[in-house]
């Protein structure tokens, strides 16, 4: 067929608006909302104009939307340094420690300010039981910052009452981005419900940033802005795999189903060098539900067996030897990727389901408690759920279970693409340059800054440094903004200049829209077309591919350079055929552009597997070609460049360089 391009013949051409401003942050989860709060206190004495670009709506935007009962890192009475070990450890060897460490000596703050803000967080009673955020309250318990104890669920989780964790934050962030835009007369600078799906060079500088475009997906409106600085925070991809939720629970994920890959997408496509995409997150979590068992192993203290009751985790067990002989000392660490492995060898061995045993908890804690502090247990047992995963609790109903008298099963989740739970995949960045031990070459002049000049990321797109969470997200965005008002007042006399014609932009964007109103009447069921692919149709094809040929829960995720190598073969085909995707109303054009995103993040986690020849992440992929770990050849970053000129990915080898001593 011949290429299609927009003339705004068959539907209505949009209306166009430029926003002029300082620092434009480009998201609406805990990371921008992070980089709101920080940058608006350094930026509005300066005269800086900070605006934020938010696809949702920033109350329930990001991966926090729904709620969250443990803040997953607080550093507290631990060291750093050991904060390091463990995300180290956890990701099989591979991080950023200077990032990583940087982060741990800045979260804290992120969340005494959580606390200050109205958060209820859980603390210790004087006879060393738990309190919720409301009892201690109520008690007088003092704050986090002022010496009071927190409960602890882990070493570095520490519970809270958080159903309205997000809308706290998102209040402190547009309460800042209000003093801004009051104390420098803006007319808006916080922006929601557009969908920003390019980033623009500029026009003197070939590696600098200079602005971005979206839409919004309410109104038929293209948003243009100009910007001294970005900083990129909209996170990382989910729904990129086949789910294993599907018909009619084909839109659960454990992850939030609108991420779909942005954060990645506008990063390559300009440019920015990428590292770790071989990484995925493939969480344990409970079947179908996908409710989180983080709560009920460290805090509940559930235990997890197969269904013979065996510990499957246990070192004692053949599986966990051979793991250890084929994935070396990182397996002994029993870190998030080897116990997937370690239960997916018991259900490869027919003793399957996993089973959480929800009911054995609750007993042995009713020996411990008197009947008013369990049944208050009980309650905030259930509250987990309803606080960040309702969905689960329904699918309990719906089944008639009652987990505090019978099991529930567990499963790997499918593969999800990010960089703050306990994967790693993103930007290589610049490191704050101030920690003993780390190379020049990972400092460059403003902390998390890409390698694009004016161009900052946070949260789920930094790569190489993990185990953040919400309270680090939130902390990097902080960071990342500081160092980018910074970058602006180091460069007081740059204006942008774009790089791009608008109005080819804007016919790009709508271009979907114009070919369903140019072709829908050649069937009868305008679902159905010979001249264009609507857009679940193509999400669906995507998701085929990825879990066929790179590893997704239909191989039990396995591949191979031969597999990969077919899978990027039909990846083409499926790219070439996006041409071809039509928008029947404002949402169908919202998931035509999150699947031009899904698609090169995708291919981008493809071609860094196919590089790294080993299985370094045994439980979230497996190379059935190099099924081991081999630290002498591949302890090292791998990293990226896409040149979307030619719409090819060179990769090479990064030296790893420890930093923190074992």
């Amino acid at each position: 067929m011949e290429k299609e391009t927009c003339t705004f013949s068959y539907c209505q051409k949009p209306e166009t608006v430029v926003v002029e401003t300082d620092l434009l942050i480009i998201g609406g989860g805990m990371a921008a909302c992070g980089a709101a709060f920080e940058a608006c206190r350094w930026a509005t004495p300066k005269g800086i104009k900070v605006t934020m670009v938010d696809k949702a709506a920033t109350d329930r935007s990001g991966a926090v939307a729904m709620g969250l009962s443990a803040i997953n890192t607080y550093i507290g009475e631990n060291k750093v340094e050991d904060y390091v070990r463990y995300v180290r450890a956890d990701l099989m060897g591979i991080i950023r420690e200077d990032l990583v460490y940087d982060l741990g000596r800045h979260v804290d703050n992120s969340v005494h300010m959580f606390e200050e803000w109205g958060l209820p967080i859980w603390k210790k009673s004087d006879d060393g039981w738990s309190l919720d955020g409301f009892q201690a309250r109520d008690q007088g318990k003092p704050k986090l910052k002022d010496g009071g104890v927190p409960c602890r669920s882990g070493k570095w989780q520490i519970m809270i009452n958080g159903e309205s964790y997000k809308v706290i934050v998102a209040e402190a962030a547009k309460a800042a981005l209000e003093y801004n835009r009051k104390a420098l007369n803006i007319p808006q600078n916080h922006f929601e419900r557009v969908f920003i799906v390019k980033l623009i060079k500029d026009a003197k500088e070939a590696n600098r940033v200079a602005g971005a475009i979206g839409f919004s997906v309410r109104e038929n409106k293209v948003y243009v802005f100009k910007a001294k600085a970005i900083l990129n925070a909209s996170g990382g991809a989910v729904n990129v795999f086949r789910p294993r939720s599907t018909r009619e629970g084909q839109g659960r994920a454990w992850y939030p189903v609108w991420n779909s890959g942005s954060g990645y997408y506008l990063g390559m496509s300009v440019g920015a060098e990428m590292t770790m995409m071989e990484n995925r997150f493939v969480p344990a979590r409970f079947k179908d539900g996908y409710g989180p068992v983080g709560a009920w192993f460290l805090f509940f203290k559930a235990k997890a067996t197969d269904a013979l009751g065996n510990d499957y985790c246990s070192k004692e067990t053949p599986e966990f030897k051979d793991a250890l002989q084929k994935y070396g000392k990182w397996a002994d660490a029993l870190g998030t990727a080897i116990r997937n492995h370690l239960m997916m060898q018991a259900m490869r061995q027919g003793r399957g389901p996993i089973l959480m045993n929800t009911h054995t908890a609750m007993q042995e804690l009713a020996k411990q408690m008197d009947p008013k502090r369990l049944k208050h247990l009980e309650a905030e047992a259930w509250e987990d759920f309803l606080d960040m995963c309702i969905s689960q609790a329904g699918l309990w109903a719906a089944n008639n279970v009652e987990p505090d008298k019978v099991p529930s099963e567990i499963m790997p989740t499918e593969p999800y693409l990010l960089g703050s739970h306990a994967g790693c995949a993103g930007f290589w960045v610049s490191g704050p340059g101030d920690i003993p031990g780390t190379p020049a070459e990972w400092f460059w002049g403003y902390n998390r800054m890409s390698t694009v000049a004016g161009l900052f990321m946070a949260g789920d797109i930094v790569g190489a440094s993990g185990h953040k969470f919400s309270s680090g997200s939130h902390a990097e965005g902080r960071i990342a903004a500081k160092a980018a008002i910074a970058f602006i007042l180091d460069n007081a006399s740059y204006t942008p200049e774009l790089a791009a014609n608008i109005d080819e932009l804007v016919a790009e964007i709508y271009l979907p829209f114009e070919i369903y109103e140019k072709y829908k009447t050649y069937s009868t069921d305008p679902a159905v077309n010979p001249y264009y692919i609507r857009p679940n149709m193509y999400q669906a094809r995507l998701q085929k591919i990825a879990d066929e040929y790179f590893g997704g829960v239909s191989t039990w995720y396995m591949t191979s350079k031969t597999m990969i190598e077919e899978g990027l073969r039909k990846l083409q085909l499926l790219k070439e055929d996006a041409a071809r995707l039509a928008a029947a109303n404002l949402h169908e054009l919202l998931r035509c552009w999150e699947n031009y995103h899904r698609a090169l993040s995708l291919e981008a986690h493809a071609r860094h597997i196919l590089f790294r020849e080993e299985s370094r992440y045994p439980g979230y992929y497996y190379r059935g070609d190099f099924d081991f770990v081999d630290d002498n050849n591949w302890r090292c970053f791998v990293n990226s460049v896409y040149d979307p000129a030619t719409d090819t990915f060179t990769l090479k080898k990064v030296p790893y360089v420890q930093i923190i001593p074992d």
